[in-house]
C-alpha cells in the first residue's frame, strides 16, 4: 500500500494505463474495447442505467474528487492555503496559469465548433505534477514544493468550479434539495464516528454518501460535484482517515481506469492540416500556456507583494513550475469529455491534444525540475 502512496508509482500507473487505452483504441482489439466502454450497460431497471464509460467518468471518478475534496478541505483549514497570505502568491500564479492557457485556445481554436474547449487547458494534474517532482526533483527548497502543491490545490478548484457552473444545463432543484438533506445527513454522521453511535453512523454514512452520488446524477449537475460536497463537509480527522485508506484504490483502480477509459481514442487518419483547432488549441495552450502564464503571474506576484529577496522564488524555479502546471491529464481529460459530449470527433482530437501536450509538458517539466535540482545542489554544497 505504501507504494500505491507514494508520488512516483501512481503516476507511473496513469501513464501505462493511457497508453494501454490508445493502444486498444488503435488495434484489432478496438471494436471489442469500444463495445465494453460504450455499449455495455449496468444498472438497475427503473432507477439508473449507465454505460461502463460513464459509470467510471461520473462514478469512480467521483471517489477521487472526495480525496482531492479531502485534501483541500485540510489545506484550507491547516494547511498551505490557511493564512491568505501564504496563499495569495499561488493563487495570483494559478490565476495566470489559468487565463494565458484559455487566451491561448481562443486564439487557435475560438470558432463556433471548438470555442466550448476552453476550459480544458486550464487543469493541473496534481498527482503527476507530484510525481514528476518527487523523481527529478531532489534538492529543490522546500517553497518551491509548498509552491506547486498550492498551485495544483488551487487549479483543483478551478477544475471544479468549471465543472460545476459550465456543464450543467436543466438543473432538478427538487434532486439538489434531496442531494442537500443526504449532504448533512453525511455531515452528521461523520462527527458521530468516535461515538457510541459508530456502527449507526457507518451505515448512515454510506447510505448518505450513495443518495448524496445519486441526487446529484440525476438533478443534472455532473455526479463528481457530489464527492466534492461530501469531502469538504466531513469531520476533518475521519475525512483524513477516509482518505488514508481510499488513497490507494484510487491509485490503483479509479485514476488508471478513468485514463484508460479516456484515452481510449482513435488517432484519425488525416493529415495535421485536417486536425481540429481543438486538437492545436490544446497542445499549445497546456504546455505554453501554463509556462508563461505560471511564471510571469508569480514573477509580479512577488514583485507586487514585496516578497523579500531571500524568500523569493527564482526564475527557473516558476518556469519549472510552470511546466509542472502543463501536466493537465486527469481533470483536463473529463473537461475535454464535458465541453464536446455532443460532437465525439472533436473530442476525440481534444482527449488527443490533452495527452499530447502533457506529454510535452512532463518532457519539460523533468528536464527543467532537474536542471533546478541540480542547480540548487551545487548552491548548497559551495555555501558549505
Amino acid at each position: 500500500m505504501s507504494l500505491l502512496r507514494s508520488a512516483r508509482f501512481p503516476a507511473v500507473l496513469l501513464l501505462v494505463a493511457a497508453s494501454i487505452g490508445l493502444v486498444l483504441a488503435n488495434s484489432a482489439a478496438a471494436p471489442i474495447a469500444f463495445a465494453v466502454a460504450d455499449d455495455a450497460h449496468i444498472g438497475i431497471p427503473g432507477v439508473i442505467d449507465l454505460s461502463v464509460r460513464h459509470w467510471i467518468s461520473d462514478g469512480l471518478l467521483a471517489v477521487f474528487f472526495f480525496v482531492a475534496a479531502v485534501e483541500l478541505q485540510f489545506e484550507l483549514t491547516s494547511g498551505q492555503l490557511a493564512s491568505p497570505r501564504r496563499a495569495v502568491l499561488p493563487a495570483i500564479a494559478a490565476a495566470g496559469g489559468v487565463i494565458v492557457p484559455v487566451v491561448l485556445y481562443v486564439l487557435i481554436a475560438g470558432g463556433e465548433a471548438t470555442s466550448a474547449g476552453w476550459p480544458i487547458p486550464t487543469a493541473t494534474d496534481i498527482a503527476f505534477a507530484l510525481g514528476v517532482l518527487a523523481v527529478f526533483g531532489r534538492g529543490l527548497p522546500s517553497g518551491v514544493r509548498i509552491f506547486l502543491l498550492a498551485l495544483a490545490i488551487l487549479d483543483d478548484i478551478v477544475g471544479i468550479v468549471f465543472i460545476a457552473v459550465l456543464f450543467t444545463a436543466d438543473v432538478d432543484f427538487a434532486m439538489m434539495l434531496l442531494a442537500l438533506v443526504f449532504v448533512v445527513v453525511f455531515a452528521a454522521c461523520s462527527r458521530l464516528l468516535d461515538t457510541r453511535a459508530r456502527p449507526v453512523a457507518v451505515v448512515g454514512l454510506v447510505a448518505s454518501a450513495i443518495g448524496t452520488w445519486y441526487a446529484v446524477h440525476e438533478s443534472g449537475v455532473h455526479a463528481t460535484i457530489a464527492g466534492v460536497v461530501l469531502g469538504l463537509t466531513m469531520a476533518q480527522q475521519p475525512a483524513l482517515r477516509a482518505r488514508h485508506a481510499i488513497e490507494p484504490w484510487v491509485n490503483a483502480i479509479v485514476l488508471p481506469l478513468f485514463a484508460l477509459c479516456a484515452a481510449l481514442v482513435a488517432i484519425p487518419a488525416v493529415s495535421a492540416g485536417e486536425l481540429s483547432p481543438a486538437f492545436w488549441g490544446v497542445l499549445v495552450a497546456l504546455p505554453v500556456g501554463k509556462i508563461i502564464g505560471i511564471a510571469v503571474a508569480g514573477a509580479l506576484a512577488q514583485h507586487l507583494l514585496r516578497v523579500p529577496k531571500t524568500d523569493r522564488l527564482a526564475g527557473g524555479d516558476l518556469v519549472a513550475a510552470g511546466a509542472l502546471g502543463g501536466i493537465g491529464f486527469t481533470v483536463s481529460l473529463l473537461l475535454s469529455e464535458l465541453a464536446f459530449s455532443g460532437a465525439p470527433d472533436i473530442r476525440d482530437q481534444a482527449t488527443l491534444g490533452v495527452l499530447a501536450g502533457s506529454a510535452i509538458s512532463l518532457v519539460i517539466a523533468g528536464i527543467l525540475v532537474s536542471w533546478r535540482a541540480w542547480h540548487h545542489r551545487r548552491r548548497n554544497t559551495a555555501t558549505v
